[in-house]
Formats: C-alpha cells, sequence, structure tokens
C-alpha cells in the first residue's frame, strides 16, 4: 500500500485519518509541526502550538502503535505565512493565512520532507474527496456539506494531490468521532479550534498593531464625503459593519480601503454585492485550464463556507479569472479566496483582487 506521513495536530480528526489508513494497510507515520516558537503557558492548547497538543498526538500513536515525530517548521511558518499575512493587511487586503499555510508549508515543505523519508504519501484529517479520473486528479466536496473543507485545498496543484491521501472525506463528523471512541483515542471528545493558530485570544488588530502602523484617517461614503474617523484601515475589513462609529440613517458597510489616501469607504449593503469580480493566482484543480475568453458555468464561494453564488467564469491570461455573478448580498473582499464548483467537483480557484481604490501594493510570492 506504501508508506503515508499523517500530519497529525493532537484532534480528533487526524488520529482517525491515521487509524484509518493503518487498518487499510499503509505503514503510518504520524508528525506534528511546530509552528510558533511560544512558551506553553502563552500557546495554551492551541492546536498545532501547545505542547498538549504534541502529547496528545503522541498518546494516539502510541495507542496505534505507529511512530510519531515533531517537526519543527517555525521559521518557514513566519517566513511563509506570517510574513504574507502582515504584508496583505499592510496593502488594505484582507488573506485567509490557513489556505497559503496548505500549499506552501503542508503540501510544499512537510511533503517535500514525506518523500525524503520515504513517505509515498501526505495524509491530513481534511473533509475532502480524491478521484483519479482521465489522468487528472480531481477534488470533490466531502460528504457532511456541514464540515466541508475542499474550499481550503483549492490550491493544491496535480503533483500535490497525486501524493495525497484524504481519509475522512466519506465521513461524517459523527461518524469520526464515533469511530475515534470505538478505537479508544485520547482525542475522541478533543473540541475544535475555529482561530487563526498565530492569534492570540483571536484578537488580529493586536496582533498587527505590532507589526504595522494604524494611521487614523477619514470614513467616506461613495461620493467622498467625509462621515467621520478611522482608527487605522488594518483595523477593518470589507463587509464590516460594526465599530464604524458612524450614525444616523441606513447601516452603513465597509465597501473598500483606499490605502494611498487613507480612507476607509463605506456604504450600504447593497453596494458590497459586487457582480464582477476580478481574480488572480488562479489554479484549475478538477479540469483543464480553459483558453483565454472562454468561460464555464459555476457556482462560486467567495470564502470559505460561503453561501454559493451561480455565475460564469471566464478565463483570462497570466492566471486570471473574471468571474460574473447572479444578484447576491454578500461582500467581495480582496485577499479572501473565490472557488468554483460545479456540483460536488471543484474546479478552481483564485484569491479576490478587484474591490479596492488605490492599493499600491504587489501580492506576496
Amino acid at each position: 500500500m506504501g508508506r503515508v506521513l499523517v500530519a497529525m495536530s493532537g484532534g480528533v480528526d487526524s488520529s482517525v485519518a491515521a487509524a484509518l489508513l493503518q487498518e487499510q494497510g499503509y505503514d503510518v507515520v504520524g508528525v506534528t509541526m511546530k509552528l510558533l516558537d511560544l512558551p506553553d503557558e502563552v500557546a495554551g492548547d492551541r492546536g498545532c502550538c501547545s505542547l498538549e497538543a504534541v502529547r496528545r498526538a503522541q498518546a494516539v500513536c502510541r495507542r496505534l502503535g505507529i511512530a510519531h515525530y515533531t517537526l519543527n517548521l517555525v521559521a518557514c511558518f513566519a517566513r511563509e505565512v506570517i510574513a504574507p499575512f502582515v504584508a496583505e493587511y499592510a496593502c488594505g487586503r484582507t488573506p485567509n493565512p490557513c489556505l497559503r499555510c496548505n500549499v506552501v508549508v503542508k503540501w510544499g515543505e512537510l511533503l517535500r520532507r514525506a518523500r525524503g523519508v520515504g513517505c509515498d504519501y501526505l495524509a491530513t484529517g481534511h473533509y475532502a474527496r480524491l478521484e483519479e479520473h482521465a489522468g487528472r486528479w480531481r477534488l470533490l466536496r466531502g460528504v457532511d456539506a456541514a464540515k466541508d473543507q475542499s474550499y481550503a485545498l483549492y490550491a493544491l496543484t496535480q503533483e500535490m494531490l497525486a501524493h495525497t491521501l484524504l481519509p475522512l472525506g466519506g465521513l461524517t463528523k459523527a461518524e469520526v468521532r464515533a469511530r475515534a471512541a470505538e478505537l479508544g483515542l485520547p482525542t475522541a471528545d478533543t473540541e475544535e479550534s475555529q482561530d487563526i493558530c498565530f492569534i492570540r485570544r483571536g484578537d488580529y488588530r493586536e496582533f498587527l498593531r505590532d507589526r504595522i502602523p494604524f494611521r487614523p484617517g477619514p470614513i467616506v461614503d461613495e461620493q467622498g464625503r467625509v462621515l467621520g474617523e478611522h482608527e487605522g484601515l488594518p483595523a477593518y475589513t470589507v463587509g464590516q459593519r460594526k465599530g464604524l462609529r458612524v450614525g444616523g440613517g441606513e447601516p452603513l458597510f465597509v465597501l473598500a480601503k483606499d490605502v494611498d489616501r487613507n480612507r476607509l469607504i463605506v456604504g450600504p449593503r447593497g453596494a458590497l454585492a459586487r457582480r464582477e469580480v476580478l481574480v488572480r493566482e488562479v489554479n484549475w484543480v478538477s479540469c483543464e485550464e480553459p483558453p483565454p475568453g472562454e468561460s464555464l458555468a459555476a457556482q462560486v464561494e467567495l470564502r470559505y463556507r460561503g453561501e454559493p453564488i451561480a455565475g460564469q467564469v471566464t478565463a483570462e491570461p497570466g492566471g486570471r479569472a473574471r468571474l460574473h455573478l447572479a444578484p447576491h448580498d454578500q461582500a467581495v473582499t480582496p485577499g479572501q479566496a473565490a472557488v468554483w464548483y460545479q456540483g460536488e467537483l471543484l474546479l478552481g480557484g483564485g484569491i479576490i483582487a478587484s474591490g479596492q481604490a488605490g492599493a499600491g501594493c504587489e501580492a506576496p510570492g
């Protein structure tokens, strides 16, 4: 069956993934990534970054009778995930660092190291499915709609997918927990972490204040009329309503961040839902890249677990695509990923590029 390295966070999903692969006959090795250089009393019980998480993963591996290693990727994570996260906010965008971590750290550095020690595959506890069709690897939604994580894997290349195993894609979360209990795994009742792992107490503004300047400036409407003052553009994201401190009239939302003029542009909710969206750094997953100008029908998700929107995706030169969306009421946020599907099949995705004024920054490599 081959040898597989399982990325183990100390949670129930990766624990059951390791157990299932062992049952299927794979030679399984567990690894926990150390991504943050924090004292344990500061890290607390923050998934991959705490001593307790490592101990849980070790306990699972002992239970299964497999080897476990802890891999120090602190420098790689700081360079490839944290630094671009800060740079994107400085440019007025709102990144999703977990997407970059997946493609650069897990399926980049970790997969490279896995193959270097004789492992044929990298496995994780993501709720998504893979299938090979006509010589191409296709990515599908997990069967548990409430847990589907295919969106988070849209940037994986064909080479990465060819060396990937996703054993939980055909299971529900309830089935995974039940299986963990049956096996007597110590992670069966472990709670899930929803926060960004390197943001303490979930406050990204506090994290950014230590790294980039917050310069107060005007809050303006779409006509440029000054309505108030913002505390610094990194403190806001497109679609935000709370915290604007602009009273009177209809509710206002952040429409864009004008970095060049340090202005926060606000307006009514209806102005958020743009129907034409430019996307950069596009990765075509389950189908070949269409020639420039060719369009296909799809359902588009504008953020992780967002409500799908019907639309057309038109390929453009230079790794770009243009989305033409049906009427909707969702915010289109530069820096977030737009991912498109046909039914359960994930066709491709990329980073939302348009929608802000005067953003004079290059996207991170």
